[in-house]
């Protein structure tokens, strides 16, 4: 009986044999990648200026009527939904083929206390959804105040 060194590179290769040949083979498994290799949860960027904050969802693929976005006790939250139908007919072998997919996300933010809740807006361009949260005003960077001396 031999003795064989474990080599755990082996299990990442089987592993990422097995993922190309699933996409191969179901082309609709990637549509629905948004960004890291196995995941479906859009990478997601938050920046802040004196006048806003606003966040930038990656999500190409997608269409306006897919996102849903609320507002409930200072959670924001952003969630997507869409089914995806592919039908193929191949004549030579008889058979029509039909795969359907549907692929979702959920991601869920506490709004900052300077964030007015009631001004927010959103777009989606070039898959991209962008989701702007006004500062209130008492939130905002306040100029110097020069105090005259009596």
């Amino acid at each position: 009986m031999a003795i064989v060194k474990w080599n755990p590179s082996l299990i990442s290769n089987m592993d990422s044999f097995f993922d190309d040949f699933f996409k191969s083979q179901f082309p609709a498994l990637q549509k629905m990648n948004f960004s890291a290799e196995g995941t479906t949860m859009p990478a997601i960027n938050i920046k802040e200026t004196d006048e806003e904050y606003a966040l930038e969802v990656a999500a190409p693929g997608l269409v306006k009527k897919d996102f849903n976005i609320s507002v409930e006790n200072g959670m924001l939250t952003i969630s997507a939904e869409k089914e995806v139908k592919t039908e193929e007919e191949e004549e030579e072998e008889g058979y029509t083929r039909k795969e359907f997919s549907y692929s979702s996300f959920k991601r869920s933010f506490t709004l900052p206390d300077g964030a007015d809740d009631s001004k927010i807006s959103a777009k989606y361009i070039d898959g991209i959804l962008q989701v702007v949260l006004p500062k209130k005003p008492e939130a905002k960077p306040q100029p110097a105040k020069v105090i005259e001396i009596s």
